[in-house]
């Protein structure tokens, strides 16, 4: 199915707009950033509805790459039906003198970068987890073909990158050659991933900075060591490292670490610096191990979310692929609107599937002992680095429903945060000596049912509390004077 509805003639037409510079679209940054709804799309590539995607770029010797060459192997545009999604694979080979293997994730990364430079073309994520969209506007101004978006991808990346010489780009979008190529390049990931976990941040001087994705959240500013890569889980140290030598005007770039504020939350003096720089003071300080204190921003193209479950003290992860609600009953796409954005939210952490393996894994919170619940293919997917003491103690899809469920799990399995639960219970005698006397004005901490009358202008009306515990320096009820 090679070059379907291809012929001789449309080849030509594409080689000619490609040496004279005529693309039906536009292209430049001006386009960063654009999000294309689904009642603007003509078509869509992966996302959560596909359960077969990938992307990846492979470094070749000059002779197994064909310069300029782009292919679509399976249906086209042309023969899809309009505002369907479909399963793509894209393999991306590049050579030159000075294009290494250690480059491959980096590229891989940019090309999220340089897809949004397409007018009416989305790309998000990436690895396993893409997800792309054109928009029925390009389609209609002519962009018909995914060879249009090689096309401008080629471009794209050989006037900004010098240094490779040859790149040819395929498309996969018959499902079965997509799902068979996909274990393929999930093992490539996984060895790039295991080439970094040797190394710990007391190892290195050096942190680094990618600021890829800030046209999409603009206060994001991601910071990778050696046992955090970024959230989106395609740059390690070395990625950021490799990518800096190239291209050192380009997204990543080094942070020196600074004075050691807090070794257990992972808190840096340098690291403050240059987050508040490059945020725009939006951010001031970041803790790399936690997901309460200052935790780490995200943008929008993390693999995993970490949150926090308070009816159990306890932490929950549910990876992008996870299909349904988690635990507490929502699903990944409202957990990600907590998440995304460049904001701090204190309890909820974008997150990549390898940080999971990290000896820094939440270690301020508990790390795997803090662990309560996670889906069953992502606990397959990590169980090596799951503590022994609690691998069979982290409930799954598989075993609660709900959170109920899951604090009846925890108990009856034995779980670390039970002792927690145990440490923080505090007697009736106890509460009420430690319960400070309120001010006026001041609502006291409650257990129970609290009814507190307010007067206004002679009216009287009541806030009525129940089963709920608040802390309040001072509560303020004012009348609003009519104008």
């Amino acid at each position: 199915m090679a070059e379907k509805c291809f012929d001789e003639q449309a080849k030509d037409e594409f080689r000619q707009a490609q040496d004279l510079g005529k693309f039906p679209m536009e292209i430049g940054p001006q386009f960063e950033g654009q999000r294309i709804r689904r009642p603007e799309m003509y078509v869509e590539f992966g996302g959560p509805q596909a359960e077969h995607k990938f992307e990846l770029f492979l470094a070749a010797p000059m002779d197994e790459v064909e310069d300029g060459k782009v292919e679509v192997v399976g249906p086209d545009i042309p023969e899809m039906k309009p505002e369907g999604t479909y399963s793509i694979g894209i393999i991306t080979k590049v050579a030159g003198a000075k294009v290494e293997k250690d480059l491959e994730g980096v590229l891989e990364r940019r090309h999220h970068y340089y897809m949004n430079y397409i007018e009416g073309v989305m790309h998000l994520n990436q690895r396993s987890d893409i997800w792309i969209r054109v928009s029925k506007a390009v389609h209609k101004k002519g962009l018909n073909s995914l060879k249009w978006i090689g096309l401008a991808l080629l471009r794209l990346f050989k006037s900004s990158l010098p240094i490779i010489e040859r790149m040819q780009i395929t498309y996969y979008t018959d499902p079965v050659k997509v799902a068979e190529l996909e274990q393929m390049a999930l093992k490539v990931y996984d060895a790039r991933d295991a080439r970094a976990r040797g190394l710990m941040d007391e190892d290195v001087e050096t942190f680094y900075a990618c600021v890829l994705c800030q046209s999409f959240a603009p206060a994001h500013v991601c910071i990778i060591t050696p046992n955090r890569l970024g959230g989106c889980g395609s740059i390690s140290w070395f990625d950021a490292r490799a990518s800096y030598n190239v291209d050192p005007k380009g997204p990543n770039f080094p942070v020196g670490k600074g004075a050691l504020l807090d070794a257990v939350l992972g808190i840096y003096e340098g690291v403050n610096k240059v987050v508040k720089e490059r945020s725009l003071g939006v951010v001031s300080q970041v803790a790399l191990y936690t997901l309460f204190k200052t935790p780490h921003t995200s943008c929008g193209c993390f693999e995993a979310i970490a949150w926090y479950i308070p009816e159990v003290d306890g932490i929950g992860i549910v990876h992008r692929d996870f299909k349904g609600p988690a635990v507490m009953g929502l699903p990944f796409s409202t957990l990600a609107g907590h998440v995304s954005g460049g904001t701090q939210n204190e309890g909820f952490l974008g997150i990549a599937v390898e940080f999971l393996r990290s000896p820094k894994f939440l270690q301020a919170d508990g790390g795997w002992e803090r662990v309560v619940w996670l889906p069953s293919a992502l606990k397959e997917r990590v169980k090596t680095a799951i503590s022994g003491k609690v691998a069979d103690r982290i409930a799954t899809e598989k075993d609660v429903k709900n959170v109920e469920e899951l604090r009846q799990f925890l108990e009856k399995t034995g779980h670390p945060v039970v002792q927690r639960w145990k440490a923080m219970e505090i007697t009736p005698a106890e509460e009420a000596e430690a319960k400070p006397e309120a001010e006026a004005g001041q609502i006291p901490m409650v257990t129970g049912e609290l009814q507190v009358p307010v007067t206004s202008g002679g009216v009287g009306f009541k806030i009525i509390l129940q089963n709920v515990r608040i802390t309040a320096d001072k509560a303020i009820i004012k009348r609003l004077e009519k104008e």
